[in-house]
């Protein structure tokens, strides 16, 4: 193979890698909401530490496993920072809601006393 036929194997390589990053994400998400429901912390250094071992033992090269490490790292803070704006967002919506209820409340409270 020649050097552009090696750069559209990388290509077609990164089209898999985006696409699983992205299935990892939406993973990590969905389990963001999950904790949020037993109330577990979104850090689990047991659960990182796990999923690092875990990959290094899969690791065949040539990549270092200092490489993998710090790749999964990274991973692994971009999941968590994923988790951590879906409960935000998740929060901030109950918050909404629940204003918008009391604020009903109120104008059905109010509309009442002024019948009477």
């Amino acid at each position: 193979m020649n050097i552009d036929d090696w750069r559209k194997e990388i290509d077609t390589i990164d089209e898999q890698l985006i696409d699983l990053l992205n299935r990892r994400s939406q993973c990590a998400i969905e389990i963001g909401h999950a904790k949020r429901e037993v109330g577990l912390p979104i850090y689990s250094a047991s659960r990182e530490a796990e999923v690092i071992e875990h990959v290094l033992v899969l690791n065949r090269g040539p990549l270092e496993e200092e490489a993998v490490r710090r790749l999964f790292e990274r991973i692994i803070d971009e999941s968590r920072r994923l988790e951590r704006l879906a409960v935000e967002r998740e929060a901030a919506a109950r918050e909404r809601l629940e204003a918008d209820s009391a604020n009903r409340r109120k104008e059905r409270d109010g509309s009442k006393t002024k019948a009477s």
